[in-house]
């Protein structure tokens, strides 16, 4: 498995940064992720961090070195978030229960697979083309879809989401995949702090535009200007798919020297321990031994595998 990765996140006229993103890989199968803290809720950043690393630590748990089943490990890790947060306001006894979106990516053989909750989005860009986007989760996107079949003269705030993680009722989860990946095909994870302020045509061109590493600050940069001083907290992660084949390729990650056992994260990821009598998982701490081998691992199999391609 080859890609190139680029993240940034910028906060904007808030008081604090509520998005959180990350990935994680093994030889395999990648994990991409962004969650947006719910404002109006006690600890937005607080569940954006519980979100992403429930599904890093449920990815660590299943991908030796591929998940079985990408779209049931979507569903049940996105779940497992959910669930977290439950127990999370629980047991310091919140009156209300921190909330967020999330999405997230899975990156597996030569397909991608999907899975989102709230309006946290995912683009995927092929040549100069929006081959994918997901659909919010909101009554604005939803009163524009009924609007297709029936004509609605008031419009919604787009802020107002019908469903998120932490929320009271069972979550909606959206999966799609999987879709076949072609070299040079580009996802973007986003906020609602980037899509909110730029249109599709925008997000597309400027991703096709230049490499990510330039694009993806770009378009963090024009959502915060034309937003102006009052800018929701913007954050994008992309990855550009390449071929390991392909030695004309970008450099970036390549994962083919990696041990079945190695996995490297940037999600401050915690072990689950086994199921509970509720059928809900126990997080338990990643131990600094682990994390520091896991890191040397993948950092030595990186340079070995750039040193064969030189």
């Amino acid at each position: 498995m080859r890609f190139s990765v680029y993240q940034v996140s910028r906060r904007g006229g808030r008081e604090k940064n509520e998005d959180r993103m990350g990935y994680c890989y093994t030889r395999d199968a990648g994990l991409f992720a962004l969650a947006d803290g719910m404002g109006g809720h006690p600890e937005g950043d607080m569940a954006a961090q519980v979100a992403l690393q429930t599904l890093a630590a449920v990815f660590q748990r299943e991908a030796r070195p591929t998940l079985a089943d990408p779209m049931r490990f979507l569903h049940e890790a996105v779940m497992a978030g959910h669930h977290q947060l439950l127990r999370y306001a629980t047991s310091r006894a919140l009156v209300d229960t921190p909330r967020t979106t999330v999405v997230a990516c899975v990156l597996q053989g030569n397909a991608a697979y999907w899975a989102h909750c709230g309006d946290s989005r995912l683009y995927l860009v092929r040549g100069d083309k929006l081959v994918a986007r997901t659909r919010d989760h909101s009554y604005s996107e939803l009163q524009e879809a009924m609007a297709q079949v029936t004509p609605i003269q008031e419009r919604l705030n787009r802020n107002v989401l019908f469903t998120c993680l932490g929320s009271p009722g069972k979550p909606m989860i959206d999966a799609n995949g999987p879709l076949v990946m072609h070299p040079g095909d580009r996802v973007l994870l986003c906020s609602d702090g980037l899509w909110g302020v730029l249109p599709d045509s925008v997000i597309t061109t400027v991703l096709c535009g230049a490499a990510i590493a330039d694009a993806v600050p770009e378009l963090v940069e024009q959502a915060l200007r034309q937003a102006g001083p009052k800018s929701d907290n913007v954050t994008a992660l992309a990855v550009e798919w390449e071929s390991a084949e392909d030695a004309t390729a970008v450099p970036g990650v390549s994962t083919e020297s990696l041990a079945d056992d190695v996995f490297a994260s940037t999600i401050q990821a915690s072990l689950l321990g086994e199921k509970d009598g509720a059928g809900e998982f126990e997080l338990e701490e990643l131990d600094e031994a682990e994390i520091e081998r896991s890191i040397r691992e993948i950092n030595e199999a990186i340079q070995r595998s750039s040193a064969k391609r030189r």
